[in-house]
């Protein structure tokens, strides 16, 4: 890396790099932003407002309830909701409770979401009616060590005229809940006081959040955030915007369960007193008429989202006015792209980088003086980047060379959960015995400390923002009585960022269609895995020991699609 200290000098944050973020526990903050903001809006749920004090109320109730189940200090609760008022009841009640929240992804199939809660020990799973939703978290309640499921109305947190109109149009949308005793309704867990006093958290040691992720393997791993991680991260962000007087309403259509979300929409608008503006998930248009009903100052997103927006024929009759900056994170930011949407907006689109391990955020262009594109930006306040040798992560990157970037700062989680035997390839110890993340990612630092990856490690896809595991689309390919080999890949889709691709070869004596093989592969996969094709092939490439080669495939295609056979006249 090119010295940090000649950087500092262009260092463009509107906070000092070498800000300091004291350890607090969750609850803490929580607890300071409502006294402060008690009157204010914190949700807009599709028009119905909740203030700081009703939000507080209703997460001192799940913390109660929890409490009076038997739950308490250390408990794994699970939150399967969409974008929900319900979740931020539940995220922040039961971290009031001491236990440790785990995220799980509505696109997740019953098999992956129980490998989950088997593996993260998740005793309660919160979730809603909608039909997406609780049918697969019943299974998952038949099928895992889950112990009780807790189920929230979405038409009970709906604006009265909305909420009616749900209940008599939308009955196709919602299933009842069965009578079962493990089987709470969220209206019976807060019928309380309140009143829990609640335990000691030590902010650097207490986990706050299991962020499920593939870390640099194809094996999801839960990266432990400590509730000092989840704390500063969300300070950190809050700080960036150079103009906080200037009021604060985001409008958060990003899934609140994914890492980005949950720090960039979620704990930094507690933190400012801002509103959020919640949407249950991304609908272009619905996304666009909110946009001009509630002029929100933010709108933070992934690539594939500002794309569809740009693309809807309303985009020419919403009131962007409002708008005065919109971050892009979780996969690369077209330049194309960028250009389109400041010019239809005349907002500021801004990308920025991190990972679950770092709590969502590491770096992030600045918000004014002078951005550089093709960059993911600076490193936040506190946070310091360098570049090791792509072989030897115990070395510096050769002079002028691309390196893996590896991280230090009190972002960065603790570990992987149940997976000490990970540390040894997840993090590079210094001299000093600090421990820096290794990120899979390579790139380059300029003079003044902007960083762009040109490469990366890890064999995971990209798609539309969501993490894809080969490894795992691979294994259930291997069940299909006419597959030999397998090896899955990313490749470049001009929507979604990347797309999965399954490359397979025959058993022999076996016959089998790519397009049938897709058809008995997709309805297995969670919604963002599944592949656009598979493609039987004769043989596979391999190394010199005869085991797949995922990279000389890769190596392979994209040569095909630079150099695309002649077809004869």
């Amino acid at each position: 890396m090119t010295g940090e200290h000649a950087w500092r000098t262009a260092y463009r944050h509107p906070v000092p790099w070498d800000s300091d973020y004291p350890p607090l526990s969750m609850p803490a903050l929580f607890d300071a932003a409502a006294a402060r903001h008690a009157d204010r809006p914190a949700i807009d749920f599709l028009g119905r407002r909740y203030s700081y004090a009703e939000l507080a109320d209703g997460v001192r109730r799940v913390a109660t309830g929890l409490a009076a189940l038997g739950y308490g200090k250390g408990d794994r609760i699970g939150l399967f909701l969409p974008n929900v008022p319900h979740y931020l009841a539940a995220y922040h009640g039961a971290l009031r409770l001491g236990a440790t929240v785990v995220n799980f992804s509505p696109l997740y199939s019953v098999e992956e979401l129980c490998h989950q809660v088997e593996d993260s020990g998740t005793r309660v799973l919160f979730t809603v009616s909608a039909s997406a939703l609780l049918p697969t978290a019943l299974k998952v309640l038949e099928k895992s060590g889950l112990e009780r499921l807790v189920v929230g109305s979405v038409a009970g947190v709906l604006p009265p005229a909305k909420s009616i109109a749900y209940r008599l149009f939308k009955r196709a949308e919602t299933m009842p809940r069965p009578d079962d005793p493990r089987v709470l309704a969220f209206s019976q867990l807060i019928a309380n006081d309140g009143a829990l006093s609640p335990p000691t958290i030590d902010p650097q040691h207490d986990i706050a959040l299991i962020q499920y992720t593939g870390g640099t393997t194809g094996v999801p791993k839960g990266a432990m955030l400590t509730h000092a991680n989840v704390s500063a991260n969300a300070r950190q962000v809050a700080q960036l915007d150079p103009h906080p007087e200037a009021g604060d309403r985001i409008l958060g259509v990003l899934p609140l369960f994914h890492v980005f979300a949950n720090t960039c929409v979620m704990n930094r608008t507690i933190v400012t007193g801002g509103e959020m503006v919640l949407l249950p998930r991304f609908d272009a248009a619905q996304a666009l008429a909110t946009i001009t009903r509630t002029k929100p100052t933010s709108l933070p997103g992934v690539p594939t989202m500002y794309q569809a927006l740009l693309d809807h024929p309303k985009l020419a009759q919403t009131d962007f006015a409002s708008l005065r900056v919109c971050i892009s994170g979780g996969a690369p930011l077209n330049a194309e792209l960028k250009t389109r949407w400041e010019a239809a907006t005349h907002s500021m689109l801004i990308e920025g980088y991190g990972l679950s391990e770092s709590t969502g955020v590491l770096t992030t262009n600045p918000y004014e003086g002078g951005q550089k594109a093709g960059t993911i930006g600076q490193p936040l306040p506190a946070t310091r980047l360098r570049l090791v040798d792509k072989e030897d992560a115990t070395l510096p990157a050769p002079d002028g060379q691309p390196g893996e970037i590896v991280a230090l700062g009190p972002q960065i989680m603790a570990g992987y959960w149940n997976r000490p035997d990970a540390d040894e390839t997840t993090f590079a110890v210094d001299a000093e015995g600090r421990k820096w993340l290794r990120t899979g990612d390579v790139g380059t630092i300029d003079d003044d400390g902007f960083i762009a990856i040109v490469d990366r490690l890890k064999d995971m896809i990209s798609v539309g923002g969501f993490k894809v595991f080969p490894s795992q689309i691979e294994a259930i390919l291997y069940h299909h009585e006419a597959v030999r080999e397998a090896l899955v890949i990313g490749l470049p889709d001009p929507y979604r960022g990347e797309v999965p691709r399954a490359y397979v070869t025959l058993n022999e004596g076996m016959d089998a269609e790519g397009a049938a093989l897709a058809a008995w592969l997709n309805p297995q996969l969670g919604k963002h895995e599944r592949v656009d094709r598979v493609v039987v092939r004769a043989t596979m490439p391999k190394t010199m020991i005869g085991k797949l080669s995922r990279k000389d495939l890769i190596a392979e295609i994209k040569a095909e699609m630079e150099n695309p056979p002649i077809t004869p006249a």
